[in-house]
């Protein structure tokens, strides 16, 4: 345990192993947020680009996308693997 003149000596009050473990979970946090936030913006941008090309959104674009039927096939067979 840190003695009391240890924990007076920094501005957040931490020791410097406790400082740097809270760095250590907050960059793994970050970093895992960020990664779903990557995954969420592809995903939008699947369903609908934010660019549209010069004939505008296309009604039906997201069913004929390559990457919709890879995660329908996805689906499928995680059911199918659930209920066997």
């Amino acid at each position: 345990m840190a003695s009391d003149l240890e924990r007076r000596s920094t501005l957040s009050g931490l020791t410097e192993g406790e400082a740097k473990e809270f760095n250590r979970i907050f960059v793994l946090s970050f970093c895992i947020f960020l990664g779903i936030a990557i995954i969420a913006h592809i995903l939008a941008w699947i369903w609908r680009p934010w660019l549209p090309s010069v004939h505008g959104y296309q009604t039906g674009m997201l069913l004929d996308h390559p990457a919709v039927h890879g995660l329908a096939a996805l689906g499928t067979h995680a059911a199918s693997v659930l209920l066997t």
